[in-house]
C-alpha cells in the first residue's frame, strides 16, 4: 500500500481545513517545497498536492506546485479545480505524473473519459462523500449520487485510481468508521486510495488488510506530528498475510 503525503496549499502555505472551511485553516509553519523534499527523503513514493485557492476561486498556487513537481524528488499528483482538458494538459506538461478530477468528474463526466483516453493511467477521480452522498465544489454542494454508483460509471475508463474521502470520518463524527471506504473498494474494480481516514498508525495497519485499497492520503497526522511518514511507510510496506485456506 502506498502512503501519499498530502500538501494542501492556501496562499502559498501548507494548511489543512477542518470541515472544508477555507476561512479557518490550520496553518503549518513549514515551507511547502521543504515539506515535499522531506517527505521524499523519508521514502515517499508519491506526493499528493491540492491547490485550495483554486478550489475556492481565490487565486492559485501554480508557482509553488510547479516547484514541488520540479524539486520534490518523487512523482506528484495534482488536484484542485482541474475542470478542462486545457488544465489537464497544463499539469501533465508541467511534469505532474497524475491529475485529480473531483467536481469535474461529477459535472462533466465526459472529461474524465477524454482525459483518461489521452493520458491512460495518469488520471484519478476524487470521490468526496458526506452522509452517504457525493459532494462537490469544495464539499459545499451535495449531489444525489452514492459513492459506489457514481464511481461505477468509470469502470471501463483507464483511471490510475479513485480517491475516496470520507468527510464524516475526517470531521471526527462519532458514528464514522472505515466501513464506507471498505464498501466502495469492494464495489469497484479500480484501485482505491483512502483519504480522510488515517488518524493513527493503527488506521494504516487496518487499511493495509482491506481488499482493493491501493493507498492512503494523510496530511493532518503527518504535519501535526502524530506519526512520521517513515513510521507509516514501515507499516504500509509490510507484506499482507495470505488468506487462510478453507478447511
Amino acid at each position: 500500500m502506498i502512503i501519499y503525503p498530502d500538501i494542501e496549499l492556501q496562499k502559498g502555505r501548507c494548511v489543512n481545513l477542518r470541515r472544508g472551511r477555507s476561512e479557518e485553516p490550520i496553518v503549518y509553519d513549514i515551507d511547502p517545497i521543504e515539506a515535499a523534499r522531506d517527505f521524499a527523503a523519508q521514502g515517499a513514493e508519491w506526493i499528493h498536492v491540492v491547490d485550495l485557492d483554486a478550489v475556492f476561486n481565490q487565486g492559485d498556487n501554480a508557482e509553488v506546485i510547479q516547484r514541488i513537481i520540479g524539486e520534490a524528488g518523487c512523482p506528484v499528483q495534482v488536484g484542485g479545480a482541474i475542470r478542462s482538458m486545457e488544465r489537464v494538459h497544463h499539469w501533465i506538461d508541467a511534469g505532474a505524473q497524475r491529475v485529480v478530477l473531483a467536481t469535474a468528474a461529477v459535472k462533466t463526466p465526459h472529461l474524465v473519459k477524454e482525459a483518461a483516453t489521452s493520458f491512460p493511467g495518469q488520471v484519478v477521480v476524487s470521490v468526496d462523500a458526506r452522509g452517504g452522498h457525493v459532494v462537490v465544489e469544495g464539499w459545499r454542494e451535495a449531489t444525489i449520487f452514492t459513492p459506489v454508483d457514481f464511481a461505477r460509471q468509470f469502470e471501463d475508463v483507464a483511471l490510475a485510481a479513485i480517491i475516496y474521502t470520507d468527510i464524516d470520518r475526517d470531521d471526527d463524527q462519532p458514528d464514522s468508521s472505515l466501513s464506507h471506504v471498505t464498501e466502495l473498494a469492494a464495489g469497484v474494480k479500480t484501485p482505491v486510495i483512502a483519504s480522510g481516514v488515517v488518524k493513527t498508525l493503527e488506521d494504516v495497519s487496518v487499511l493495509q488488510y482491506l481488499p482493493n485499497i491501493a493507498g492512503a492520503i494523510t496530511s493532518r497526522a503527518l504535519f501535526g506530528g502524530t506519526f512520521t511518514l517513515a513510521e507509516a511507510l514501515a507499516i504500509a510496506r509490510e507484506p499482507a498475510p495470505e488468506p487462510a485456506p478453507f478447511l
